[in-house]
């Protein structure tokens, strides 16, 4: 079940839209009755709940939206599997699981030389976009502890890979290079993340899924770390293996550093001791073998990339980067 705003795209699902499993309908997860016939019509053993606003840019530029979906949608979604749960028998109620997918920047953000989030980390989030997951964090934990409800939450850290809408770091510098477009930097690019590839993510949450205890949370991490600028170069420098005719090679030469964004995080880092150790999960591509398989991608579907560019896709990147870019021009003129 999706809404499909900006980022939905059925085209996604292709692969498995003739699989007798599969059964997909457009509706917003703050619509209890639409929630409530689905419920009653398909009788889930399990709820993943991904439905979210992700982009912390635009949880600056517009929070209200990530209210509405992050908070009052997950309490929509939990109030809907509460009553639904409570009509199963009690074998079905005890295998019955609510998986809520959450973020790794309810943390906050972590000095160079801190020890990673672990699943005991006090929240601290630090954007619109983080505090509305946090939020949306303790609803679930509140209804498994008031209500009994079987729900499982795994904190993520920065997901990438195919599909990716190009709005976020690695496909947006990506699909730039490609067309020779500046790679617009934040700040000094130092900010780090630790980066996941997004099948190594959908292994965790189908083990969780299966093997996780209720109440629990999990979190999922690639030990990865990589500051953005390391991103970008490595990036930049498989496209320039891949692509050495480009006009644009070397891709570095593209890369602009503009005005940061407010409240901006300095280092994420996840433990995943918790996940590898009770569940046995381990992360099967290295940073440089995702990250590879994910440049690959973009360049095998430029006609996918072309049809998510729409027009108010390119509406909101004019708004966000142009104006930093002017912005970091004027302070480095004064």
């Amino acid at each position: 079940m999706d809404c499909l705003t900006y980022a939905g795209n059925l085209r996604n699902l292709t692969a498995v839209a003739d699989k007798p499993g599969y059964t997909f309908t457009r509706a917003n997860i703050c619509d209890r009755a639409a929630l409530d016939a689905l419920l009653d019509e398909h009788r889930p053993r399990a709820i993943l709940h991904f439905a979210a606003e992700s982009h912390v840019d635009r949880s600056i530029l517009g929070p209200e939206a990530f209210i509405e979906t992050n908070i009052r949608g997950t309490f929509v979604l939990l109030e809907a599997a509460r009553a639904y749960w409570k009509t199963l028998n009690s074998a079905e109620q005890q295998a019955f699981r609510f998986l809520h997918v959450s973020t790794d920047e309810v943390y906050g953000s972590l000095e160079p030389n801190d020890p990673p989030f672990c699943e005991e980390t006090p929240y601290a989030p630090n954007s619109p976009y983080s505090a509305s997951k946090a939020a949306s964090d303790h609803l679930v934990r509140a209804y498994f502890h008031t209500y009994g409800l079987p729900t499982i939450i795994t904190n993520c850290s920065n997901n990438y890979g195919p599909y990716h809408f190009p709005e976020k770091l690695i496909p947006l510098m990506i699909t730039h290079a490609l067309e020779g477009k500046p790679l617009p930097i934040y700040g000094d690019g130092m900010n780090v993340r630790d980066w996941l590839y997004v099948g190594d993510h959908c292994r965790a949450l189908r083990l969780v899924l299966e093997r996780g205890r209720p109440g629990e949370t999990y979190n999922v991490g690639g030990r990865n770390e990589r500051s953005n600028k390391e991103v970008v170069a490595a990036l930049c420098a498989i496209l320039d293996e891949l692509r050495p005719d480009s006009p644009h090679a070397p891709h570095r030469q593209l890369i602009r550093y503009v005005k940061d964004r407010p409240g901006h995080d300095r280092r994420y880092a996840i433990d995943a001791t918790k996940l590898e150790q009770e569940l046995g999960w381990r992360a099967q591509e290295t940073f440089e073998t995702g990250l590879r398989k994910t440049v690959q991608w973009y360049l095998d579907n430029a006609e996918w990339v072309r049809e998510v560019q729409s027009g108010s896709y390119r509406d909101w990147m004019d708004q966000n980067y142009t104006t930093r870019g002017e912005m970091a021009a004027q302070e480095h003129t004064r």
